[in-house]
Formats: structure tokens, C-alpha cells, sequence
């Protein structure tokens, strides 16, 4: 039972740091805070997705239910599920990408790069990043919302999830680097335990294995594709995900030799949008 309350806590922690989603006052006291309870709430970030992607593609639902069929309704459920997401999160890791692209992308040494991430202020580099990834992610989802309504609100779903995974990766995987006294995601970036990440692939397989099981076993996802085809798309989807967390990481050793908190943000996004991706060209 004290396994149970301790990994409530640590994912009630988790929620508080990752989202805008209220987490305060006794409820706020009883979760707690440390360190070390910080680094063992990482495990639960794909756990976050899960919240984070059962709200946005519930939201979607219900405007596509809404909204004439046909027409412009997937473009305009996918721009609003978008801003949706972002306002759940406080646009947490769409400032890390802003970030990121403002540093390497402003500056060819490493030093000045970091210096760069650390302002608060948005340059061109990270506003046309930022423009980019938000026009294209929208783009996809509108494009799966026109193939099937249902398949958009299982594409939301399961990329908030898979996306929070691949960030846990650079932390077990690389250094962190930076302003480690000043920086938030200190306590998140001091390699990440075997348990946690086991926790982190526990929550990812239960959202794949959920989405699999309501097609197969339940038929709950009437999109319009044999099993094997769905096995498929999601198999493309992770693997163009795992792809760009790959170029992510080999970008990020090759100019900072480690990864920052910004860094963590910015391949959330980018693997977000892979996995949308990924879905989009199965089809």
C-alpha cells in the first residue's frame, strides 16, 4: 500500500512540474517536495501524456461532435485541440524548442549557445521553429481528422504519451550540462533510475497496447483499418519518433556534449510531431 501512495505522490508531483493542471493547497502539502522525489516523478512523464492526451483528444471529441461534419471542421479541431494542449501545459515544452533553436541556432559555439538558451527573450531562430512545428503538426492532424475523426483523437492521445517517453532516454543516456545550480531540470537530470524508466515504458506500452486492444478485441476505434494495418501505422509512427529523438540526440552531443532542460523540452515536441508523421504517410 505505501508503494501505491508513494508513486501516487510522485506522479501527482510529476503533473504539478510538467502541467498547468492544479495541484495545490492540501493535496499540494500531502504530495510533498524533494529532490530526489523530483527525479523519481520522471518515470511518471509519460504518465503526464496520458492525462495530458485522454484531455486534449476528449476535447477534440467533443468539437468534432459539435461541428458540421466534412469540410473545415478537422482543421479547425486540430488548431483548437493544439492550443488546447498548450495552454494545459503552460507551453512548457514549446518554450524549450523556442530555446534550443534560438541557442544552436544563433551561435556555432557551444558557451554562447547555452548562454543564448538561458534568455527569456524569443529570437527569429526559435519563433520561425516554433511557427514551423505548431503549422505542421496542425497540418497532420487536420490531415488524419479528414481520413477518420477517431484516428485524430487516437493520434492526440498516443503521441502525448510516446513523446514523454524519448526525453527520459537523454537523461539516462547523456550528461546534463549548463547552469546545473540554477536550472530547473537539475533535479530531473541526474541519471535517470533503471526503475523509473522501467515505470516511463510501462506507462508508454499500456497506451499502445489500450488503442490495440479497443480495435481488435473491443472494435471501439471504427477508423477504417484492418488490424494488421493499424499494427502498421503504429509501428511507423514509433519508429519515426524514435528517429528524430536519434537526430535529436546526435544533434545535441555534437554541439553541447550533453543536454539542458530546454533540450528535454524541444524533443518532446519534435517527437510529437513524428509521431504524427508517421501515422499521416501510413495511410
Amino acid at each position: 500500500m505505501s508503494f501505491l501512495r508513494q508513486s501516487c505522490r510522485h506522479y501527482l508531483l510529476s503533473l504539478q512540474f510538467f502541467t498547468r493542471i492544479p495541484v495545490t493547497g492540501r493535496l499540494a502539502g500531502w504530495v510533498g517536495y524533494s529532490p530526489a522525489m523530483l527525479r523519481a516523478s520522471a518515470g511518471h512523464f509519460p504518465g503526464v501524456g496520458w492525462l495530458v492526451g485522454a484531455l486534449v483528444a476528449g476535447f477534440a471529441a467533443l468539437l468534432l461532435a459539435w461541428l458540421p461534419a466534412g469540410g473545415y471542421s478537422p482543421l479547425v479541431v486540430s488548431v483548437l485541440s493544439t492550443a488546447f494542449g498548450v495552454l494545459l501545459t503552460g507551453a512548457f515544452h514549446e518554450d524549450g524548442l523556442a530555446d534550443v533553436f534560438d541557442g544552436l541556432g544563433g551561435s556555432p559555439e557551444r558557451e554562447r549557445a547555452l548562454i543564448i538558451m538561458k534568455d527569456s527573450r524569443v529570437g527569429a531562430f526559435g519563433a520561425m521553429a516554433l511557427m514551423l512545428v505548431l503549422l505542421a503538426k496542425v497540418s497532420l492532424l487536420a490531415l488524419l481528422g479528414s481520413v477518420s475523426p477517431v484516428l485524430l483523437c487516437t493520434a492526440l492521445f498516443l503521441a502525448h504519451v510516446v513523446s514523454r517517453t524519448w526525453p527520459l532516454l537523454l537523461i539516462r543516456l547523456m550528461p546534463h550540462v549548463g547552469d546545473a545550480a540554477g536550472s530547473k531540470s537539475k533535479p530531473l537530470a541526474d541519471q535517470i533510475s533503471g526503475a523509473s524508466l522501467f515505470t516511463a515504458f510501462i506507462w508508454c506500452f499500456m497506451a499502445l497496447a489500450l488503442v490495440v486492444y479497443a480495435q481488435v478485441a473491443i472494435d471501439l476505434i471504427a477508423i477504417d483499418m484492418p488490424e494488421l494495418a493499424l499494427l502498421q501505422a503504429l509501428g511507423t509512427a514509433l519508429a519515426l519518433s524514435a528517429a528524430a529523438w536519434a537526430l535529436m540526440g546526435r544533434w545535441f552531443w555534437r554541439r553541447l556534449q550533453g543536454f539542458t532542460g530546454d533540450c528535454l523540452g524541444a524533443t518532446q515536441q519534435v517527437c510529437e510531431l513524428a509521431f504524427y508523421l508517421g501515422l499521416a504517410v501510413s495511410l
